[in-house]
């Protein structure tokens, strides 16, 4: 159970302005304002990238800042427009205001931001609407990454919208649906409390009507990470491989150098769920600044990590070729399975979170969210 004062102590970090989820100011902002998108119900601003040498009908990425960043520095550093500009795709950054989350973080854990034509996801919805009419996106290549709280987000768009994203990656981030007030958030971060992993499935289902084939998902996160606990990388495997009838053990493991790669194929042998294990990183998005994969800079929470997620995330989805892998990179562990069958979730999430409080307690803590600008 987190202690009140454990909880009084991360609110007041926030209120200071220490980062909770990623940080960063970029000097050079390659991003243009997407005028009007909607009736905007999360208040949230609208940036797009659309390289010189867009192709035609081109494949739209949706790409969701840290707290207390904002799009364009989470653009410079992790080198999206620059790809963009290389593969001739286009380029969403939803932004965050202050008036919304006095720290820039995206609501994840807000029921009114999360949930199917509402807030901050039905604003994103709309963006993405706006864009696809703008600029001829083909719309079953349309895809969401984020970074923490934006990693976060992207599960709630995800979930929420499955029908629209035929792929997702989740860096740094947390499953959809698991905390529904800031000291909740703060619990989930730290693998406290939570539904059992067998219901994290059951999660996305009633989120939306959908009932065609879900996104594919791609997960990336450090293993010394001291912001959102590893831990969490496991419960969003867990929670779509309800979804995608995936067994518990993937269908291949590849360890490398820079890092451990599992990936679970589904029925057709279609690569469903990827999770990147970075072994000694810390809370940020996984850069390469040199070499074949050089993209993106270093900077606060965007970390050298000798692996661009960039790049990698952008081949999964088609976007542009994989590079040649360097001999002393190449993988040393292998394991081919069978196609899977349908199967339940048997794992369990950490258990032991918060529990209701008093009256004193509970006013208290609604005095510092609304003091640290978390409560509207």
């Amino acid at each position: 159970m987190r202690t009140l004062n454990d909880t009084l102590h991360r609110l007041a970090a926030l209120r200071a302005g220490m980062p909770v989820f990623g940080g960063g100011t970029a000097d050079d902002d390659r991003l243009t304002d997407l005028a009007s998108f909607g009736s905007n119900p999360g208040a949230l601003l609208g940036r797009c990238y659309v390289p010189p040498s867009l192709r035609a009908s081109p494949a739209l990425v949706v790409v969701l800042h840290g707290c207390t960043q904002n799009a364009a520095s989470y653009d410079h550093g992790s080198g999206w427009s620059h790809l963009a500009d290389e593969h001739g795709f286009a380029l969403l950054f939803p932004e965050q205001q202050r008036g919304n989350n006095a720290n820039l973080c995206f609501n994840w854990f807000s029921a009114g931001d999360t949930r199917r034509d509402a807030g901050e996801a039905q604003s994103i919805r709309q963006m993405i609407a706006a864009m696809v009419a703008e600029h001829g996106i083909d719309p079953t290549r349309i895809y969401v990454t984020g970074l923490s709280a934006g990693g976060a987000m992207a599960s709630v768009m995800l979930a929420t919208y499955p029908e629209v994203f035929a792929g997702g990656a989740i860096i740094a981030g947390l499953p959809f649906g698991t905390a529904h007030s800031v000291p909740e958030a703060f619990d989930r971060m730290r693998a406290h409390g939570g539904p059992e992993a067998a219901a994290l499935g059951a999660l996305v289902t009633a989120a939306s009507d959908h009932r065609g084939p879900w996104p594919t998902i791609s997960v990336w996160h450090g293993d010394r990470d001291a912001t959102v606990d590893h831990a969490n990388a496991a419960l969003i495997v867990a929670q779509w491989r309800a979804l995608h009838r995936v067994p518990a053990e993937p269908s291949v493991v590849e360890k490398r150098e820079s890092h451990v790669r599992r990936v679970w194929r589904d029925a057709d042998g279609r690569d469903a769920i990827e999770e990147y294990c970075l072994p000694g990183l810390g809370h940020g998005t996984p850069l390469s600044t040199a070499g074949e994969e050089a993209c993106g800079a270093v900077g606060a929470y965007m970390l050298e990590a000798g692996i661009s997620s960039t790049r990698r995330i952008a081949q999964a989805w088609g976007l542009i070729t994989a590079a040649k892998e360097d001999g002393a990179d190449r993988a040393v562990a292998v394991r081919s399975r069978p196609a899977p069958a349908p199967s339940p979730l048997a794992a369990r999430a950490i258990m032991s979170g918060v529990q209701p409080g008093t009256a004193g307690v509970g006013q208290i803590i609604e005095s510092a969210l609304r003091a640290a600008g978390l409560m509207r």
